[in-house]
């Protein structure tokens, strides 16, 4: 299932900043070299869920290695407990051109919080944090994907303001 939500320099989205990202002892940041291992962790867990994809710890560190080390590709957001480097969630931000708004447009993907800390707010601040950021650098237009039928998944997004998009997505490896 696609989502949209376009991002208008005319609306005012409702985000939160960066200094005001924890709840109780929650922090969100962009990950470092070193989250890399707890992001595998992560990966390997949405990975197992989804019906298209599986773990391939290898790839999955060759992929996060080349967005850390090309910020022109994108960002990744880690949730952390304050004071320590567990890794509880994580987002990536990869950015693109929409040739039919004439300008930045981004994907959401990796989108997780391990399952032992879902349903405290964490995938909130680390989806607010990861449109803050869109916001921030221009992007109009931001699109993710989720499985046809992950029903948790979509109510969240809709909850976050993304509508379904009539477009269907189609794949080539």
């Amino acid at each position: 299932m696609q989502y949209l939500m376009p991002l208008k320099k005319t609306k005012k989205l409702k985000t939160i900043s960066s200094t005001d990202l924890t709840t109780g002892e929650i922090r969100v940041v962009q990950a470092v070299s070193r989250d890399i291992p707890g992001m595998i962790e992560l990966l390997e867990e949405l990975f197992s869920q989804e019906a298209e994809f599986r773990p391939e710890p290898e790839k999955q560190k060759k992929g996060l290695k080349m967005i850390l080390c090309c910020p022109n590709t994108g960002r990744l957001f880690v949730a952390k407990p304050e004071g320590d480097d567990k890794i509880l969630g994580m987002v990536s931000i990869l950015f693109t051109v929409s040739t039919a708004l004439g300008g930045k447009a981004s994907i959401i993907e990796d989108m997780i919080v391990t399952r032992d800390y879902r349903g405290r707010g964490i995938g909130s601040l680390l989806l607010s944090e990861a449109v803050r950021f869109a916001c921030e650098k221009g992007v109009l237009r931001l699109s993710l994907l989720t499985d046809h039928d992950n029903a948790a998944a979509q109510f969240f997004y809709e909850k976050h303001q993304f509508k379904k998009s009539e477009m269907i997505l189609m794949r080539r490896q």
